[in-house]
């Protein structure tokens, strides 16, 4: 399948023309009791307050995140594709234990997500032979990506 780029330009961040800002999603019971709070979300700056609430609420991760990863290398499968496992061996300290509680995270930037979500159709697709070349799955991932800036509710 051929994929035409309407939204990216070759060679660019797909993220080049979606600006991100810091918000709050914040959910309290009618008593005034908070149910969810998570601070400091970096979201496309045109997402509504509902979009935020449901992207933190439905689609974050909210442990079991390594902060280092490292690609696992698989015949045919271009670098930038590559599937990822923990970088264990980075997240050691100086006497070479790892501690889970820096080693481990959460998402709190909706471009892991989308990376997440993107690469992970991408990935299946190029995997199943759906692309015509590496390019269209490149051309798929990117414009998948920066779509996003046009979802979440704009207000």
């Amino acid at each position: 399948m051929r994929i035409e780029r309407r939204y990216t330009r070759a060679g660019e961040s797909p993220y080049k023309d979606i600006p991100f800002t810091s918000r709050t999603s914040k959910i309290s019971n009618p008593d005034g009791s908070v149910v969810f709070e998570q601070t400091d979300i970096q979201v496309p700056s045109a997402w509504s307050q509902v979009a935020v609430d449901i992207l933190a609420q439905k689609y974050f991760r909210k442990a079991g995140v390594p902060i280092r990863m490292r690609p696992i290398a698989e015949d045919s499968v271009p670098e930038w594709l590559q599937r990822c496992e923990p970088d264990d061996e980075s997240m050691l300290d100086a006497r070479g234990v790892a501690d889970a509680k820096k080693a481990m995270g959460g998402e709190t930037d909706a471009r892991q997500v989308f990376h997440r979500l993107a690469g992970t159709w991408t990935y299946w697709g190029f995997k199943h032979g759906y692309f015509t070349s590496e390019a269209d799955a490149r051309t798929f991932y990117d414009e998948l990506v920066a779509r996003t800036r046009r979802s979440g509710g704009a207000s």
